[in-house]
Order: structure tokens, then sequence, then C-alpha cells
């Protein structure tokens, strides 16, 4: 089995294409197969080699490492379409000396003008055939003295083009509605549809899996298939991904591509994870799998016809679970630009700021969507605001003076021991003596449970490479006006 994924290198990588891309990568996993990775950069004016670099990190990212292709190789590159240049010369040349294809030297106005008729009578525009039967050597000549030509395929009349699509069933077109497409512009440049089928068929391409856009494109395909010899592949056609309102994923609808969703501080296991969840379910009531196992269960055949909606409130819920069972080296790696941005982390990350990192971050990821919310559940350790309320003066007093008295309280079992010697001293418990010590340790009235974030102050005392904490003791004795 040999799969791939051909994007252009026009902008970013879409969310959509990015769910063909994991497709593919899935069956081929599963199946032993080959994920292809090809450039598709024959759209000279927008294609760019930035954009390329880009879409190869996103799948990097989200760890669809293809088998062959841009920079890895293969024995059927290059894998560049505008390096693969001479081969859509040959075939062209061995389409035309067999009369398969022909030189078109309509105008634009003139094809235009049809197109016009046949919409006002009702007709499907297609090609209408002008210079279909111009005589070869003719068409040549007017050719080689420079006048400008489009190359089109010779579609047969009168009959269907059939073909089996796995996920739509079987799918026909009359070739009376194909009409003869281009096959390469006057400029020399490969279309679309000619240039994916030299390249699929010389690269050995057993599957197509792309998406529902491309059905119209497939007859048209299969025919040049016929035309040289070639066994088509097997094709699959997604279903396009939605927005909440039904219409295709787009910008009004909100981040639409991968590197905006990396930027928002979603992990790449969550967006694999979800990604493959629309159109497709991996079956025994489960949904957050690792990707190996996506790919053991994934079978073509179980991919629905009907339209995935895009939910990014589903999308937080898969990465609310990868970030709380994230390792932690790795989660303080992850967290640590969010955290300079809110200047939480200063200068050099240090030894103990980065120990620091690994023991608070776990916790407080456990009820965060994403990375960026992390500050948030950190910003009482670094922005303290003594509380300007009425408190009991007794619990203040009693809790200036036990954290006086005791070691810093680095754990929840220092907190603990803290708090009920101050349940002691006051006979204060439960939310009567637990919410004031809130308000007087982080100055606010919500936040992280406090066996989390009172031993996350008191450990980043002092620590370099963080931003300046007040520690707990000296938080509780600013409140009861102690030196």
């Amino acid at each position: 089995m040999r799969v791939r994924f051909a994007p252009s290198p026009t902008g970013h990588l879409h969310v959509g294409n990015a769910r063909t891309a994991l497709f593919n990568w899935l069956l081929a996993r599963g199946q032993q197969g080959t994920f292809i990775l090809r450039i598709e950069d024959t759209d000279l004016e927008r294609s760019t080699r930035a954009s390329e670099q880009a879409i190869l990190e996103d799948l990097r990212w989200m760890g669809l490492q293809w088998d062959e292709g841009v920079e890895v190789g293969g024995a059927f590159g290059p894998y560049r379409q505008t390096e693969r240049m001479q081969s859509y010369v040959d075939h062209t040349n061995r389409l035309l000396a067999e009369g398969k294809g022909y030189y078109c030297f309509c105008s634009a106005e003139t094809l235009d003008a049809h197109r016009k008729a046949q919409l006002a009578a009702g007709l499907p525009p297609k090609y209408a055939g002008t210079c279909r039967n111009i005589p070869a050597d003719e068409a040549k000549r007017r050719k080689d003295s420079g006048e400008a030509a489009v190359v089109r395929l010779r579609v047969p009349e009168g009959r269907n083009v059939t073909f089996h699509d796995v996920v739509r069933g079987e799918v026909t077109f009359h070739t009376d509605v194909i009409g003869d497409p281009v096959l390469v512009r006057s400029d020399g440049i490969p279309a679309y549809n000619f240039a994916v089928v030299i390249d699929d068929a010389l690269m050995k391409v057993t599957h197509v899996i792309r998406g529902e856009d491309h059905i119209s494109n497939t007859p048209r395909q299969i025919l040049l298939y016929e035309a040289y010899g070639y066994h088509p592949p097997t094709f699959a056609h997604l279903s396009l991904v939605m927005g909440p309102d039904h219409a295709p994923l787009s910008k009004r609808h909100g981040a639409t591509s991968v590197k905006e969703f990396r930027d928002k501080g979603y992990l790449p296991e969550a967006l694999v994870n979800y990604l493959a969840l629309i159109g497709w379910s991996p079956g025994q009531n489960e949904e957050l799998l690792p990707a190996d196992e996506l790919a053991r269960r994934f079978r073509l055949e179980n991919v629905a016809h009907s339209a995935g909606v895009f939910d990014e409130d589903k999308l937080a819920w898969a990465n609310r679970h990868y970030l709380k069972i994230c390792e932690p080296d790795r989660l303080a790696t992850l967290a640590e630009p969010h955290l300079r941005e809110r200047k939480q982390i200063v200068g050099e990350l240090s030894a103990d700021a980065r120990a620091w990192l690994v023991s608070v971050l776990p916790g407080m990821a456990q009820s965060v969507d994403r990375l960026p919310q992390l500050p948030d559940r950190l910003d009482a350790v670094f922005n303290y605001q003594a509380p300007n309320e009425p408190l009991d003066q007794m619990l203040v007093k009693a809790l200036a003076e036990e954290l006086a008295a005791s070691p810093r309280l680095t754990d929840k079992d220092l907190f603990r021991a803290a708090a009920n010697r101050v349940k002691d001293r006051t006979g204060l418990k439960g939310k009567n003596l637990f919410h004031p010590i809130r308000v007087i340790l982080t100055g606010s009235h919500e936040g992280p449970e406090l066996d989390l974030i009172v031993p996350a102050i008191d450990r980043a005392v002092g620590v370099s490479g963080l931003g300046p904490v007040i520690g707990c003791r000296e938080r509780a004795a600013a409140v009861a006006g102690l030196p």
C-alpha cells in the first residue's frame, strides 16, 4: 500500500487538509504501507518555499512523519512538481503523438462566450470542441509558429466513467458532461488533473484519499489513466470539515490552520486525536487514544460520508485530557514561552526554576484547556496584592504567628499542619477557616486549590529565573501589620 499527501505550498496548513494527511498516515501506519509527501507547487505565482517549510513543520509537529518525499527522498523522486517538468513534457508528447490529446487555440474570450451561451441554454458548461478536429500537422505548424495553445485530452464520447469510492460507493459520470479538460496551459505548466495522474502513476500510489471537492476531477483522471495504460488507484473522498453553521470551515469561524491551533496552546496529540474523530470512530465507545492505536483500528470502509463539524469545545476537551497526562518535564518546556510572556519567568531559566516548573505545573494543568491558561493559574504566585477588606483579626494574627514560627510551606503536608494549628487556636474550620486563608495568602477569593498554590508560592521564593515572589510568611505578616 502506498498513499500520498500532496499539499500546495500557497499558505498555512488548513485543519481540513491536516485531517486528509492524517487519514492517509493512519491508513499507511495501520497497514504497514508507505506514506509519501509530495509538494504540488506548479502554481508559480502563489507557491513559496516559506509556505512549504511551514507545512512540513506542521506535519512534523503533528507527528505525521513521512516515509518518502521532500527532504526524505525515495526511489520515485523528485517530490516537488516543479522538479518533474521533463516527465510532464514526455507524457504530453506521447499523448499528442497517439492522438489522445490535441492543441487548442481558443482564446479566453471565445471560451467565455461559449460558456455563457451554454449556461443561457440551461446546459452544463463544457468545452465546445472547437479545436478538437484540427488536423495534427496543421495544429503543430500553428504551435511551432508561436501561436498560443493549450493541450487538451480527447475525451471519448457517449460513455460512462464509473469508479468505486471506498467511502461513497459506486460513482458514475457520463462523458457528455465532462468536456475535454486542459492538461497543459499555454505557458507549458501542467494542469492539476494532468500532473497528479502522472505523479501518482509513476510513484505507484495505490490509494488516493482526498477531499470530496475532488470527486468531479476523478473521471477526468481515470480517463487519463486509461489513455496511458496506467492502472488507476483506489479512490476515497472524504467529506469536508464544516464549521458549526455547517458551512465549510473558514476564517469567519475563527482559527482554521494547524499553526493557529498550535499558537493557541493545543497539544499535537490532542489535535491529531480530535481530527481522527471527524468522520470516523475507533469504536468500542472510545475516543481518546494515542495515534498508534488509532492507526491500528483505522479502516477506510468505516469513514462516514456525511460532513463532519469542527467543534473547538471538543478539541479543548481532548486537549484537557492530554495536558493532564503530559509528562512534567515536557509540560515545563511547552509552558515556558507562555510564562515568559507574562514575566513569570525572567532571564535565564535556572535549574532550580525548571525544577519548580516541573513540580508545580502538573497540578495546575489539571484544570486548564490550553497552555496559555497556565500563567493564570500561577498568577497568585507572582502578582500579590494584600487584601483590603474586613477579615477576622484573630485568624489573621494566628496565621501570621504560625507561619513566622514555621518552615516555609513547600508541600501540602506542611501547609495542612499549619492550617490545623490555626484551626486549633481559632476554633474555625471548613470554609470559615480556609477561605480567609486563601484571601490572606493569595489576595484573591478564587484560584487553584490551596494545597497546590500555597506550596507553589513558597517553593518559588528566592528562585533565580523566576519573577519576584513574596512568600506566604511575608504575606500573612503584611496583612496582620507585623514586621
